[in-house]
Formats: structure tokens, sequence, C-alpha cells
């Protein structure tokens, strides 16, 4: 009987609970991916949020400003162990120091032109030393002698600040764009670089863990709730059993190949009812199982061949086809297996099976008897006659439905005789397939038949191998076999009607 709807099974509140605990927690796995993916990258990617500047073509100096995200370096740089250069904050500091005398005492002052004699040994030194190669931008150099190059139109990028910084130059360009130029074409390339501690084993400094270790304790306990909800609905099941069941959760407390986690969080969140992944599954799986098909398909085809031929090939076959009396005649069990399958089926065919047939059997039987009376006992001249021709049929069938209540009357009595346990009837059936296998072993041990045989017969099964695998390559691959799969699948299957009812 139907439940009724309002009668449905209600979630208990423990229930909800749980789920509710299961959403949050996929939930937090989520933002704890997220965050794996952002301190992943955030080294390799620290200009970018450094400058908050897209290069979406990194050939062409073309930028797009995200200037709506923040400065996230000053935080997350301690994090990472990253601390600015001592070189690079030094000429930039200088040229702040520089543009402060300009606005003050003017960019031709004495004091100005100090410093920018200053600046100018400072920006050799920074191009000799190259301390940007401790941060693995080496490249950022580059970048920076070629605008300095660009700038003032010369081939030395020494000189090409010395230039810029220079009296003449200055007197006759505007200082206020020639401030817009270090400021936004140079400056920001020195800020990219830093520098980055060692730790006492030799690898950067990286305190990530100290975040990820709240994350990991969470996963923890939620690994050991779930154990323990498994143990109460199932208590035979052991506690190591219990734990293993959540084996896909082993990269949430792993510190490193933290990028795995992408696993357990997406089970997590298809088990929690977040996102919906069937459609996806349904689609690699049914691509991957058809390949294993195809593959499988092939290996089992050769192995049970090779085996047939190897069996075939072996000279142990004559003691093979001997050594079936042994399974014919003896069991374990204290019964004759073949002899009482042969008790219970003989019967069931004989007295069953056999009068169900004899419509069938009484007119195939006719049948052949009027063939027989037309070409044997009836001369031509009668047999277009209608009174002989329904004798005949009349004599046939009357015939023919003797031989068959005959042989069916014969074929029961014989059934329930059979039925009936006779032990000397079984061991004389037994004695009777031990001596067949008997004679058939030494018959092929004392003839050639053996070796030929042999030879026949696995030639046969090798051309089947072939053919087999040939045959199995001819039908079409993958693709193939998956368009197939679509087609019975998604075909209408409703039949169509073909005229008004």
């Amino acid at each position: 009987m139907v439940r009724p709807r309002w009668q449905a099974l209600q979630a208990t509140s423990k229930g909800r609970f749980w789920k509710r605990w299961d959403q949050g927690l996929a939930l937090i796995a989520a933002a704890n991916l997220a965050w794996v993916l952002f301190d992943v990258t955030y080294v390799p990617l620290r200009n970018f949020w450094l400058q908050r500047t897209l290069y979406p073509l990194p050939s062409v100096s073309l930028g797009i400003p995200v200037p709506w995200l923040p400065d996230i370096t000053p935080i997350y740089d301690p994090v990472k162990g990253i601390a600015p250069h001592r070189d690079t904050t030094a000429y930039i500091s200088h040229f702040r120091a520089l543009e402060r005398l300009a606005n003050v005492q003017g960019i031709n002052s004495t004091a100005a032109r100090q410093h920018r004699l200053e600046m100018v040994v400072r920006n050799s030194q920074l191009i000799d030393e190259n301390p940007f190669v401790g941060s693995g931008n080496a490249g950022t150099l580059e970048k920076l002698k070629n605008r300095l190059r660009a700038r003032a139109g010369l081939d030395s990028p020494k000189q090409a600040a010395a230039h810029l910084l220079g009296d003449t130059y200055l007197n006759a360009h505007d200082w206020e764009q020639e401030r817009a130029f270090w400021n936004q074409r140079i400056l920001p390339l020195a800020a990219t670089n830093y520098w980055r501690g060692i730790n006492d084993s030799g690898q950067p400094i990286d305190h990530a863990w100290r975040i990820d270790t709240p994350f990991q304790i969470l996963f923890l306990i939620d690994i050991l709730l779930r154990a323990i909800r498994l143990k109460r609905r199932y208590p035979a099941i052991r506690w190591r059993d219990a734990l293993l069941r959540r084996w896909i959760d082993l990269p949430l407390l792993l510190p490193f190949w933290r990028l795995l986690r992408v696993i357990p969080v997406t089970e997590r969140l298809s088990n929690a009812q977040l996102i919906q992944l069937e459609p996806l599954r349904t689609v690699v799986s049914r691509g991957v199982v058809a390949v294993l098909a195809l593959e499988l398909f092939e290996v089992l085809t050769v192995r049970i061949l090779d085996a047939m031929q190897q069996l075939i090939r072996s000279p142990q076959l004559p003691k093979r086809i001997r050594n079936l009396r042994s399974h014919q005649s003896v069991d374990d069990n204290g019964e004759r297996e073949l002899a009482e399958l042969l008790r219970l089926w003989i019967p069931l065919l004989l007295t069953q099976v056999s009068p169900g047939m004899r419509p069938q059997l009484v007119a195939l039987f006719s049948h052949a008897l009027q063939r027989s009376l037309n070409d044997v006992m009836l001369p031509t001249a009668l047999r277009d006659l209608a009174p002989v021709q329904k004798a005949e049929n009349e004599f046939s069938r009357q015939l023919a439905a003797g031989m068959v209540d005959g042989l069916l009357g014969l074929s029961r009595s014989a059934g329930d005789r059979l039925g009936k346990r006779d032990i000397e009837l079984e061991d004389l059936s037994i004695d009777v397939l031990d001596r067949f296998w008997e004679e058939l072993a030494r018959t092929l041990e004392q003839g050639p038949v053996l070796d030929r045989s042999q030879e026949l017969v696995t030639t046969f099964l090798e051309e089947l191998k072939r053919s087999s695998i040939r045959q199995l390559r001819d039908q079409g691959g993958v693709t193939e076999l998956i368009t197939e799969l679509d087609g019975l699948s998604f075909s209408d299957q409703t039949p169509r009607s073909t005229g008004p009812a």
C-alpha cells in the first residue's frame, strides 16, 4: 500500500542537523580550497596583486588596471616570508626624496642636483648588481633598462638614466612629465622586487600552515564524527574500516599536494547537494567504460583462446580426459551430481515436456508418412483423386497419432521409472561414462589422431582469434560506440499511431 503524501517520513531534527553540518563543512572545504589556490599562486602572481594590473598579452605592454581590488601584499607578504628588498627600497626612497626637494626648492636647485647625481649612481648600481635575481624576476630589470633606453633614445641604460636626470634634458622638458614617467614606468618595476627568507631546512619561509591548521583540525573532527555515525549505524563495522570509508578526505589533512583537495571538496559539495555533477559523471564514465569495455573484451577473448590453445597443445590432454572420470563419479558431499542431474532432467523431459508437444509431433509424423505414401505406395494416376487424398490424409494422421501416442506412453513410463532412485542404474551410468573417458584417452594415446587433432584445433582457434579481433576493430572505435549508445538512450521509444483510433 502506498503511503499517503501527508504521512511521508519526516526528517528528524537530528537528521536535519547533520545535513546542515555536512553542507556547512562542504562550504568551508570549498573556501579552504579557494584559499589554497590563492596561496599556491600568490608568489608567481605577486606582481599582479601589487600593481593590480592585467596584461592579457605579455609581449605587449598594454595593461588593464583593476583598481577595485585591494592591495593585499602588505598583509600576505609576511605569511610567505616576503620583505621589501633593501636595494630597490632605497632606490625608490631616494627618488621620493628627490620629488620632495623638487617640490620645495625646484628641480634645478643645488640639493636637487645632488640628489639627481646620486639617483644616477644608484641606477648604475641597480643595473650592475641586479637584485631582481633573488626573487626570480630577472626579466624585470630588462624591462626597466628597455624603458630607459626608449625614453632617452640611447643604447646604454646607464647613460640613458644620466641623460634623463641631467640639466640639459630637464631644462628642455617639463619635470612633471618626467616625474610621471618615473612613477608610472620605472618605480613600479623596482617595487616588484622583494627578499624572501630561508628557514633552517633551506626552504623559503612559508607560514601558510598557520592558516591551514585550523581547517585541518576541523576536517579531522568531521572525519571522526562521520566514523562515529557510521559505527552507530552499523555496530559490527570495525573502527579501522569506518575511518577508511573516508579515504577520499586524506588530501584535506596533508600539508603537501594541497591541490588534490579539489577531489574531496567536489565529493562533499556533490553529496551535500550543493552542486550537480551527475551529468558530467555520466559523460565521463560512459567514455571511460566504453574504452575499458573494448580493451577488456579484446584481452579476455585473446586470453580465453590462448588458454584453450595451451590446453589442446598440452601432451597431458589424454590424462586430462582420463581425469574426467573422477569428476563424474567422485564428489565431496557424498552425492553423485551428474547422476542426480540426469535423474531430475530426463523424467522432466519425458513426462512433462514431451506430452505438451503432441500436436506438433503428430503433424510432423503425419506429413512425413503422407510424403512416403505418395512416393512409394500409390501410382501417379491415383494421387490426384480427392477421395484417395482424403483417405491418405486420414490414414497418415491416425498412423502418426498412434505412433506418437506410443512413443509418448513409452517415454512417460520410462520417465516415471527413471524418476525413481535406482542405485544400480546410477552405478551403471557412471561406469559407462567412466569407460567412455578411459577409452577416448587410450585411443588418443595410441594413434596419430592426437597430434593431428591438436594441430587442426589450435589452427582453428588461431584463426578465430584473429578474426574476432579484426571484427571488433572493424566495428568502430569508442566514438562510434558512444554514438550508438546515445542513439539507444535518447531515441523516441513512444509508438507512433498509424491512423485514427
